[in-house]
């Protein structure tokens, strides 16, 4: 039978491979082939997910019979009824759904239960990252450190560009100077300069 196969990762650092091998290995052992694959990188929270809003649609239209996922929670972890509402439309659709590594069928006469738990487990874990990070966070801001990426320009050179900018140089012309992207230049000038001219950095310091 041909089926559809649905995979998603949280971040571009990740990829898909496993997840795909995996489906592939499982479906060809229930004699499928998958035909379909919808792929997602956003994290399963977000509301942007391009793939599975093309899957919504393409079972409602009858497009997709069977259709494979490594687990549950790669459908959604927005919590119990965010994952029954994916559930509940494909099987409304008559698409048979099939987890490979939760190691129970969706069709069983304890599904109902068991979807519900295995998604109360997906928020909790995301609750859980998300405490973690806030934890670290505080952390850092309690040590007076600064938290997310390191700048790319530090204060004196965020004031060089903007002294530049004033003489009329093109943020193109100020990027190729600093050897940094435009986008980085534009965020620079649209920094609110310190004191009478002063230096951000020097202006902090003064109070």
């Amino acid at each position: 039978m041909n089926a559809a196969a649905y995979v998603r990762v949280s971040s571009a650092s990740q990829t898909h491979a496993m997840q795909r091998e995996a489906i592939a290995r499982a479906s060809k052992t229930r004699g499928d082939r998958v035909v379909r694959w919808y792929v997602d990188t956003w994290t399963g929270a977000s509301a942007k997910r391009p793939a599975l809003d093309e899957l919504r649609e393409d079972a409602r239209a009858g497009k997709v019979k069977r259709l494979y996922v490594y687990r549950l929670d790669r459908l959604s972890r927005g919590g119990i009824r965010a994952t029954l509402d994916v559930v509940e439309l494909l099987r409304a659709t008559g698409c048979e759904l099939v987890t490979i590594a939760d190691g129970f069928e969706i069709g069983g006469p304890a599904s109902e239960i068991v979807l519900a738990v295995l998604a109360w487990a997906a928020q909790a874990e995301r609750l859980a990252i998300n405490e973690r990070i806030s934890a670290a966070r505080r952390s850092k801001e309690a040590k007076g450190e600064r938290w997310g990426r390191t700048p790319r320009l530090s204060s004196a050179e965020v004031f060089t560009v903007q002294q530049l900018a004033k003489q009329g140089r093109t943020v193109r012309a100020i990027a190729v100077a600093l050897k940094v992207p435009k986008s980085i230049v534009g965020r620079a000038l649209s920094r609110k300069p310190g004191p009478n001219g002063a230096r951000p950095a020097l202006a902090k310091a003064k109070g």
